[in-house]
């Protein structure tokens, strides 16, 4: 057995920063990864989807680029070369990351970590110890439990596709689902997404979902309202959707499961150690994120909490702050975290949703601004999808609480928009902004 300051289970985006942080502060840091480095998002999350983001929204650049005096013919795409290269590209990062905590003095384990009691874990046949423990191993997505679900693949199973699907559905109505849709239409997939109720990006603000339906329409992507999933036939290539209310959609060539993620937790042992989880199965935490049992800790997707790259980032950064930087009162504020959707086209958003709004602070002291237009690139194009923007304010001075935005540029835009609302800029700030122009963005300063 041997004895650390800090033992971290997972070296996901989470994990990584919150070991080489202590590090930094002299901690004596052991590491424990069954995977590849990185987690979900640099393997099978925002690193390789924004790859995919970028091939996609080049083919709509392909197809916009008559409006501007261009003569081109897209030969077809080639989905196999990309992955070949996007895969390159992972496997680079993850050496990379091994090369990090070398050099910070962290020492890595392979294998799958459990807990034996409050301060002691295993892996394998080794045993260790330590005062600190974070729990960090993420999430998965989930599989519904349906007949023949497993003809069906997950997001997991997205990054392992090694040609287009010609007809593909996609089941689910958050942000995976909308980006995955999103990507397929745009690289040539006949989309079919199927939605349990009417709407998408229900989490969001109303006005972004409404219009993300209507752009995916107008991309050629079949939506099915209140379509709850009831059983999957056929086989591999040949796939068939039956619905709760009778109807039977396809044959698809794949069908992708967007219907959420779970906790990675079923193999941790986490009774040993006595700490708790939620009725969902994520991991209990204060905002310190402390668990119900003293020394361990949980950050990141675990937690259910916010389940976003920078945000465990920031929440393993902190928490090392405070056990070993002297910072006794470090921790991460959940609000106001700033989001993007890359759907096409990118959304994004920060800060409450008008409906949070009116329910937070009452109807009567909610103002809202609202913009749509063209944005100026689709002046000459063929397609003329539009820009929407909201603006949320409360009380009579007007502090913005959220901003909120569907169209070109929205998710460059938003991390500096997301500095002013931190700050609680006013309406007024706004408007006494000078506007950039011609930009989308200017709108955000200079609506009525």
């Amino acid at each position: 057995m041997t004895h650390w300051d800090l033992i971290v289970i997972g070296g996901g985006s989470g994990g990584l920063a919150a070991a080489q942080r202590a590090a930094e502060y002299g901690a004596k840091v052991l590491l424990v990864e069954s995977h590849r480095l990185g987690g979900t998002c640099v393997n099978v999350g925002c690193v390789p989807k924004k790859v995919m983001w970028y091939a996609a929204d080049l083919a709509e650049g392909l197809h916009d680029a008559a409006g501007y005096g261009f003569s081109l013919s897209a030969n077809g795409h080639d989905w196999q070369a990309l992955k070949s290269k996007r895969d390159a590209y992972i496997e680079r990062l993850n050496g990379i990351y091994a090369g990090n905590l070398d050099k910070r003095g962290v020492t890595l384990v392979r294998g799958r970590a459990a807990f034996a009691d409050r301060t002691h874990v295993t892996v394998g046949s080794e045993r260790f110890s330590a005062p600190h423990i974070i729990v960090a191993t993420g999430g998965h997505p989930v599989v519904p439990p349906v007949p023949g679900a497993g003809l069906g693949i997950t997001s997991d199973g997205f990054f392992e596709l090694s040609s287009r699907p010609e007809r593909v559905a996609v089941v689910g109505s958050g942000y995976i689902a909308v980006e995955f849709a999103g990507i397929f239409a745009a690289l040539g997939s006949r989309v079919e997404l199927v939605l349990r109720t009417g709407a998408v990006l229900k989490q969001f603000d109303a006005m972004l979902g409404e219009a993300t339906l209507k752009l995916l329409t107008a991309q050629g992507v079949m939506v099915h309202s209140h379509a709850i999933p009831e059983a999957l036939s056929g086989e591999a290539g040949h796939i068939q959707l039956t619905t709760r209310d009778g109807r039977q959609l396809g044959p698809f060539e794949t069908l992708v499961w967007a219907v959420g993620r779970a906790s990675a937790v079923a193999d941790l042992n986490l009774g040993a150690a006595g700490v708790a989880c939620d009725a969902d199965g994520f991991i209990q935490t204060d905002k310190y994120q402390a668990t119900s049992t003293a020394g361990i800790y949980a950050i990141g997707d675990v937690t259910g909490r916010a389940q976003l790259t920078p945000v465990a980032i920031a929440a393993g950064r902190r928490l090392s702050d405070r056990l070993f930087g002297g910072q006794a009162d470090r921790h991460l504020d959940y609000h106001n975290i700033p989001t993007v959707i890359f759907a096409h086209p990118p959304i994004g958003t920060v800060g409450l949703s008008e409906h949070e709004a009116r329910n937070n602070y009452g109807a009567e002291n909610v103002t809202v601004f609202k913009s749509s237009f063209v944005p100026m690139y689709h002046a000459m194009t063929e397609h003329k999808p539009r820009c929407d923007m909201k603006l949320v304010t409360v009380g009579p001075e007007q502090r913005v609480v959220g901003v909120h935005v569907i169209g070109p540029g929205a998710d460059e835009m938003m991390q500096g928009f997301a500095v002013a609302v931190r700050m609680g800029a006013s309406k007024r700030d706004f408007d006494d902004t000078v506007a950039i122009h011609p930009t989308s963005a200017e709108e955000l300063v200079t609506m009525r």
